[in-house]
């Protein structure tokens, strides 16, 4: 554990409101780096009620390997749509083992709601915030249920809705860290090499940030990395960071 972790105030015991906490946290960690916060993550809330979500996208990488340097046994929640590309189910195996990561738990979407709301299979197409919902955000919330605190990977180069995000905020009743708020690519860039981590399998076929597959599409020269997310939709966010979870 980091000198900077056991430093965190103690104005704000676990009894206080999540809000009083949260605040409490972003102060002391506003200038930390990834692995101090998670560290910090930890101690304020212990490993069997900590989860770290993941989409083993192009840049997840970076996170699980700072998370796996801190401790492997973190649970990972991996999101599987039923849309996702084959290289990114062939990504989340390969970083799994690489990293050694312990406890890699992949969610599905219930049966019942895709048979009530997607009984075609396409309902991206015609309302892609509900097809996130049903296949994202309701089963994260399902697999959060037995957490206090999460961990996820934005950050705020990403720009729109991330470029104010704090380093730890209230989630309704959860805590939730975001350990890469501060980070650049650059730091990226240095993790993926210093620890020579795999690219995801597409990042090579211009794909620069992966989600699902029929609202996922290469982006061009100079577009932001998440321009291919649901291109020419209006639409930034699958709605796991714009509700609370809890």
């Amino acid at each position: 554990m980091t000198e900077l972790a056991h430093s965190l105030p103690s104005s704000a015991p676990a009894s206080a409101g999540v809000e009083t906490r949260a605040q409490a946290l972003d102060a002391a960690l506003r200038s930390a780096s990834p692995a101090e916060i998670i560290a910090a993550a930890l101690r304020e809330i212990g490993r069997d009620k900590l989860a770290a979500v993941s989409s083993f996208g192009t840049e997840s990488a970076a996170l699980l390997k700072v998370m796996a340097d801190v401790d492997p046994a973190i649970p990972v929640v991996f999101l599987d749509t039923g849309w996702l590309f084959e290289e990114t189910l062939a990504y989340r195996d390969t970083l799994t083992d690489l990293l050694g990561l312990r406890d890699v738990r992949s969610i599905n979407p219930l049966d019942a709601d895709l048979d009530r709301d997607d009984a075609a299979r396409e309902l991206w197409f015609s309302d892609p915030d509900k097809c996130c919902l049903i296949r994202k955000v309701e089963p994260l919330k399902r697999a959060l249920t037995p957490f206090d605190g999460w961990i996820n990977g934005r950050k705020r180069f990403q720009g729109g809705a991330r470029a104010d995000i704090p380093v730890v905020e209230a989630d309704g009743s959860r805590l939730k860290f975001n350990p890469f708020a501060n980070v650049t690519p650059t730091d990226i860039a240095a993790i993926y090499a210093a620890a020579k981590l795999p690219p995801h399998p597409l990042v090579g076929s211009g794909f620069l940030s992966v989600g699902c597959m029929p609202c996922t599409s290469r982006a061009e020269a100079g577009e932001d990395a998440r321009a291919g997310r649901w291109r020419g939709r209006g639409k930034t966010e699958c709605g796991i960071h714009t509700v609370k979870t809890s």
